[in-house]
C-alpha cells in the first residue's frame, strides 16, 4: 500500500467537520490499516489548529475504494458510499451504530469513491468476549427489529441493497463447483466421517431447509456481520464496512458472528448465549413466538460449510487446514447443543 497525498483543502474542511470548529492548519501522516487490490484503508493522524490557536490531535479513518465485482452483488463496491449518503445513519442507536462519516465524495470516471471516517479506539476481533459477543447479538436483534417493525421511509429509498436470496445463491455457486462438493465425497477426503456427513445432510434437504428459511421475517442484513468488523467502545457496538448490506432473513447475520473466522474453543457456547440474545433482542419489537425453528445452525452451515472446505483447500499452511477442520467439528457439536 503507497502512501498518499491528501489536498490540504479537503483535510482541513474534514476536520472542522470532525471537531465542529474553524481549522486553519493541519499535518497529516497516513498509516495503512487494511486493505487489498480494490480498497485501502488508512489511520490518518496529526494535530490541527483552530484559528484561536488551540491545538488538536486527531485520528480519522480514509476509506478508499475502488469497483470490483462480487459474485451475485454487483452494486457491493461502491453500497457503503450509496448507504452514507442515504439517512440509514439516522436509523441506529447510541448502542449500535456505524462510524460517523465526515466527508464522502465518489469519482465516476475511475470508479473510485471515498469515505472520511471516524475513528473508534476499542475492543474488536479475536479480543471480543463473551459477553461483548452477546451484547453484538443483543442489539443486532433490536435494530433488525425496530426497523421491521417502524418501516422507516429511508428503507425504502436503499435502491442499492444486496438481494434476500443472495445466501441461497452463492450456497448453490459453491455447491455446483466440483473442487469442493466432490472433495468431501471423494476417498481422498481427509475430513473425519461424522464431518463429511453433516456437509452432505445439509446439501440432501438443502431445498426443503432454505424452503422454511424463506418463510422467517425478511430484516435489513449487514451480512458481515463478523468479529473484526465489530467494535466495541464504552459498552458501545459500531460496525464497519456495510458493502455486502442488504436484505435478508432473521438470523442471517448470526452466521457470521459465529462461525466466520471466529474464536474456534468457545464457537459452540457462543452458539449458545448469542441466539437467544438476538431473538431477545427482536421480540422487544416484534413477536416472534410462532417460529419454532431459528435455523441459524442450518444457515451457518450454508454459508461457511463449503467455505470452509475451499479455505482448507488452498492453504498450504498445516496449520490453517486443522483450524478450519477444527472449525467444521464445532459447528457439527452446535447441532446437539
Amino acid at each position: 500500500m503507497e502512501e498518499i497525498n491528501i489536498r490540504f483543502e479537503k483535510l482541513i474542511y474534514v476536520l472542522g467537520r470532525r471537531f465542529k470548529k474553524d481549522i486553519i492548519s493541519a499535518d497529516y501522516q497516513t498509516t495503512p490499516l487494511q486493505g487489498g487490490t480494490v480498497g485501502n484503508v488508512y489511520l490518518v493522524t496529526g494535530i490541527a489548529e483552530t484559528t484561536d490557536g488551540e491545538k488538536l490531535p486527531y485520528r480519522i479513518v480514509l476509506k478508499i475504494q475502488k469497483k470490483w465485482e462480487r459474485y451475485g452483488d454487483p452494486g457491493s463496491w461502491r453500497r457503503e458510499y450509496d448507504l452514507y449518503s442515504s439517512d440509514l445513519g439516522a436509523t441506529f442507536s447510541d448502542a449500535f451504530s456505524w462510524p460517523t462519516c465526515y466527508y464522502s465524495e465518489i469519482n465516476a470516471e475511475e470508479n473510485e469513491f471515498e469515505l472520511w471516517l471516524e475513528y473508534i479506539d476499542g475492543v474488536t476481533g479475536l479480543d471480543l468476549t463473551g459477553d461483548m459477543y452477546e451484547q453484538a447479538a443483543l442489539e443486532l436483534g433490536r435494530y433488525q427489529g425496530k426497523l421491521f417493525a417502524e418501516r422507516p421511509a429511508v428503507l425504502e429509498s436503499l435502491t442499492n441493497l444486496s438481494n434476500k436470496d443472495l445466501m441461497k445463491n452463492t450456497y448453490l455457486h459453491y455447491r455446483s463447483w466440483p473442487v469442493v462438493y466432490d472433495y468431501i465425497r471423494s476417498g481422498d477426503c481427509e475430513f473425519p466421517q461424522h464431518v463429511r456427513q453433516m456437509l452432505i445432510d445439509i446439501d440432501e434437504h438443502a431445498d426443503e431447509i432454505l424452503t422454511h428459511i424463506e418463510k422467517l421475517p425478511v430484516v435489513l442484513c449487514h451480512r458481515d456481520f463478523w468479529i473484526t468488523n465489530l467494535i466495541y467502545s464504552d459498552g458501545k457496538m459500531a460496525i464497519i464496512d456495510w458493502d455486502t448490506s442488504g436484505w435478508g432473513y432473521l438470523g442471517e447475520d448470526l452466521a457470521s458472528l459465529i462461525a466466520d473466522e471466529a474464536d474456534i474453543n468457545h464457537m459452540v457456547e457462543y452458539y449458545q448465549k448469542c441466539v437467544p440474545a438476538y431473538y431477545k433482542g427482536f421480540s422487544e419489537y416484534v413477536d416472534v413466538s410462532h417460529i419454532t425453528d431459528d435455523y441459524i445452525y442450518e444457515m451457518i452451515l450454508l454459508v461457511f460449510g463449503y467455505r470452509l472446505v475451499e479455505w482448507y483447500l488452498y492453504t498450504e499452511d498445516d496449520d490453517e487446514k486443522m483450524k478450519h477442520i477444527h472449525t467444521l467439528q464445532k459447528i457439527y457439536e452446535m447441532k446437539n447443543s
